[in-house]
């Protein structure tokens, strides 16, 4: 089972830019098999984000933050606010973020999302006066420098400034050395230039523009941990400090065996919760099946998890510390049918 759920975290990191809602599958489909492992959680997140799933990317990376005690992605969790409409949200979670814990990287992403969210509250000129910090003058190599510089571009040239905003989309083209932005592209624009082919889609800027940094979607969204199955050994602490950790699992999966009970997936206790559904309309009140709602009611638990609960298909803390070094060493390819369709899902679990 650790293998599968490795070969799954693979393909989704492999997937997540080329085909995003394969990649989800991929995602989903560990979940189902190990939804305790943060990691698989950050994974069905960011593949969510990937696929333009707001709502399913906020639950799996709230669900992570809450289980690894980081940040990491609050950016990510803001873009999927003002995604949906919320735009006061992501401003709240801008408010909220303790920024000088935060990675720089992670604190100016949030920074473009907020000043972006103000603008689609009318406020325009608090969003020009928002991406005015340090760093946007700071002689820096850094993705984010680019990046801000692009969206304060932007924000000069939605109030107006025209002139400005050129003299910004230039310095942020003359850092995007790699492409990532259309800063050029938008220099052009604004120059009046026309590029030969422009004139076969006429919405074809106006996609492109929408793309740009502060734009919905448009936060770089990577895990914490690679998932591409690389190389990477791991040195000589991370091994002390994995069997410390490898005791202190044992004893916790002790105490999870202990709290199991008989929680199951099986068929025979989906058809008694039918037969209990049914029982209920009718008023009856029979003994034997209010046991049988409590065995439903614990697998429930275990199949949504806001308990500590570990049903008996899912990966204990050992095993999953096994896919991590799995996928560290590069040990494991990409789950079968990665560029096919949906994975087979397990008859035995449930999706969260």
């Amino acid at each position: 089972m650790a293998e599968t759920v490795a070969r799954h975290l693979v393909a989704t990191g492999q997937l997540i830019d080329e085909d995003p809602a394969e990649a989800l599958a991929h995602a989903l489909a560990a979940r189902r098999l190990a939804s305790r492992i943060s990691a698989v959680r950050e994974a069905v997140g960011l593949a969510a984000y990937h696929a333009g799933e707001w709502q399913t990317a906020i639950a799996e990376l709230r669900t992570y933050h809450r289980m690894t005690g980081l940040q990491s992605h609050l950016a990510v969790l803001a873009d999927c606010e003002r995604a949906l409409g919320r735009p006061e949200r992501a401003i709240d979670l801008f408010r909220g973020a303790d920024r000088e814990k935060l990675d720089q990287s992670v604190a100016i992403e949030l920074l473009i999302v907020a000043a972006g969210a103000r603008g689609d509250l009318g406020q325009k000129d608090a969003a020009v006066a928002m991406l005015q910090v340090p760093e946007l003058t700071a002689d820096s190599s850094e993705p984010w420098a680019p990046r801000l510089r692009y969206a304060y571009a932007d924000a000069l040239l939605a109030v107006g400034r025209r002139e400005e905003a050129r003299e910004w989309f230039s310095r942020a083209a003359d850092l995007d050395s790699d492409g990532e932005t259309d800063a050029a592209e938008r220099l052009l624009e604004l120059d009046g230039v026309v590029i030969e082919g422009d004139d076969e889609d006429e919405e074809s800027p106006a996609e492109e523009i929408a793309a740009g940094p502060g734009a919905p979607g448009a936060v770089p969204a990577r895990p914490d941990a690679d998932l591409t199955g690389g190389d990477t050994e791991p040195d000589d602490d991370t091994d002390v400090d994995d069997e410390d950790d490898d005791e202190d699992d044992r004893s916790d999966e002790d105490e999870d065996d202990d709290l199991d009970g008989d929680a199951r997936y099986d068929d025979e206790d989906d058809d008694l919760d039918e037969d209990d559904d049914e029982d209920e309309d009718d008023g009856e009140d029979d003994d034997d099946l209010d046991e049988d709602d409590d065995d439903r009611d614990r697998a429930g638990e275990a199949r949504y998890g806001d308990g500590d609960d570990l049903a008996e298909d899912e990966l204990t803390d050992v095993e999953a510390r096994g896919v991590a070094d799995q996928v560290r060493s590069g040990e494991t390819g990409p789950a079968d049918g990665s560029t096919g369709g949906e994975p087979a899902r397990r008859s035995e679990s449930d999706q969260r």
